[in-house]
């Protein structure tokens, strides 16, 4: 039942191969540092000098909609894009990146995660803006939105569209639903067919449900779940609190080159900081705007200093936590014939507190990847949305994403993740290259913000009164 690696022609493996060559090259690392600090300096270090001001928007209580009805709430929009953010990537992916790259590769996961913060900001910001009500009452929104009518690209548009519908929605949920049904083999030698099923008849239970379901679905499971992760690592932390010091300098020291510990280069620390750091916390990759155009937000800036805030979130926090176990662990082994992604920090948890630990981990998957199924469904329904209303073609795309949950749970995918690195760094190129094309409208709207701010008022957004001319923009009081 579970070989289905033959059904993947040779041709499809080589082209993902070369793509990724091509795509995961110098060029789009520069790219993604550059956009960072060109974000970062254009907006004055945002992600740092307004913290406090995220965590005040991220506990604001949501606008009351035109038909009468609460909308999306800060805290939920923040808990859909955190469900897609927090998952296998903060468990295997981070495993991955340390076996391959050496503990240097968390070093620049930090780095890729403080400049990234503000390409969040960016992003989040001008998906608010050029968000367009929903049939609901509620609103969508994202990349395709304001590359559309932003910079009046909509051939543009509907690339990035199909992109992220197939990246998230498919790709990337396979990888979720075979990670969970692994765990669950290998602790309670559960099939992954009976595990298929149930993850299949939940997600169909939730994603029919629509987005409100996914917003309080995702509120509940994220906080409690990385409040449980977090607990014990610290836990970990306490019992080895004489390796943290040595353990930071080997992260740093191996970031440059100074401590070899793979065999590789310092090149190889970089790729995989950079890689699983965009895979995990998606800064800059145009999968959070989508979230984040839900909210039903006074101000756009109030979604992008909460956006940002979600980069930190995953990165210092959650990624950090497993960084930690790993890193602690005595028989962490590195280079490509060794173990890597999940099996490493089952070990690593084992040691550590051990069998209980993994239980844990089984149970920190299972609610990690299947917050991210939902999570990545919502990226795709939105654009999904944006390239036909047909209610048709809807309903076939959700059940497409339910027989995916399946089969994901089933097969044996080795180049799904090949797949999901290609599709990402695609991704990556087209919303960056939009979002500093559009910068110049996202930096006025934050001037605006802070503006209103000084003045001490609540900051309420009215396009009409920003020092630069606007146009696409539906659901602010300006018609198109």
């Amino acid at each position: 039942m579970r070989d289905f690696d033959g059904l993947i022609p040779d041709w499809f493996k080589d082209f993902v191969q070369v793509g990724n060559d091509l795509i995961w090259s110098q060029y789009l690392i520069g790219l993604l540092i550059t956009a960072g600090i060109f974000f970062t300096i254009g907006s004055k270090f945002v992600q740092l000098r307004w913290i406090p001001e995220m965590f005040r928007a991220i506990g604001e209580k949501p606008e009351t909609l035109d038909n009468g009805k609460k909308g999306i709430a800060p805290f939920q929009a923040f808990a859909i894009s955190a469900a897609s953010r927090v998952g296998t990537g903060n468990i295997a992916g981070v495993a991955t990146a340390i076996v391959l790259g050496g503990p240097g590769a968390v070093f620049w996961m930090w780095i890729i995660a403080f400049i990234g913060a503000a390409s969040a900001f960016i992003e989040a910001t001008l998906a608010q803006v050029y968000k367009v009500p929903d049939e609901d009452g509620g609103f969508r929104g994202g990349p395709a939105y304001y590359i559309t009518k932003g910079l009046n690209q909509k051939w543009l548009g509907i690339v990035f569209a199909v992109l992220i519908t197939v990246t998230f929605a498919f790709v990337f949920n396979t990888v979720q639903s075979n990670t969970i049904a692994e765990s669950l083999k290998t602790q309670y030698n559960v099939s992954p067919v009976i595990t298929g099923i149930i993850l299949a008849i939940l997600t169909a239970v939730i994603i029919f449900g629509g987005v409100r379901s996914i917003a309080t679905m995702s509120s509940v499971i994220v906080p409690i779940m990385a409040i449980l992760y977090i607990f014990t690592v610290i836990v970990i932390l306490i019992l080895n609190f004489d390796q943290i010091i040595p353990m930071i300098t080997t992260i740093i020291k191996s970031a440059f080159g100074l401590e070899q510990v793979t065999g590789g280069t310092i090149g190889a620390t970089i790729l995989q900081g950079v890689k699983r750091g965009l895979f995990s916390n998606e800064a800059g990759m145009g999968s959070a705007p989508n979230a984040a155009a839900t909210a039903a937000a006074p101000h756009p800036v109030k979604q992008g200093l909460i956006q940002s805030l979600g980069v930190f979130f995953d990165t210092m926090l959650v990624c950090t936590s497993t960084a930690i176990m790993i890193l602690l662990y005595s028989g962490l082994k590195f280079g490509e014939d060794a173990p890597q992604g999940v099996a490493v920090t089952q070990s690593a948890l084992n040691e550590h507190i051990g069998s209980i630990g993994g239980i844990f981990l089984t149970v920190a998957i299972a609610l990690f990847a299947f917050s991210s199924v939902v999570g990545n469904y919502y990226y795709g329904q939105s654009n999904i949305e944006f390239l036909s209303k047909n209610k048709v073609i809807l309903f076939i795309f959700r059940c497409l994403v339910v027989v995916l949950v399946f089969i994901g749970a089933v097969a044996k995918t080795d180049v799904v993740w090949s797949t999901a690195d290609l599709f990402m760094g695609l991704m990556a190129i087209v919303n960056l290259v939009a979002i500093i094309g559009l910068s110049n409208i996202a930096f006025a709207v934050m001037n605006d913000y802070q503006k209103q701010r000084k003045a001490g008022r609540k900051p309420v957004f009215r396009p009409e009164e920003l020092e630069i001319n606007l146009f696409g923009i539906e659901s602010w009081g300006m018609k198109k």
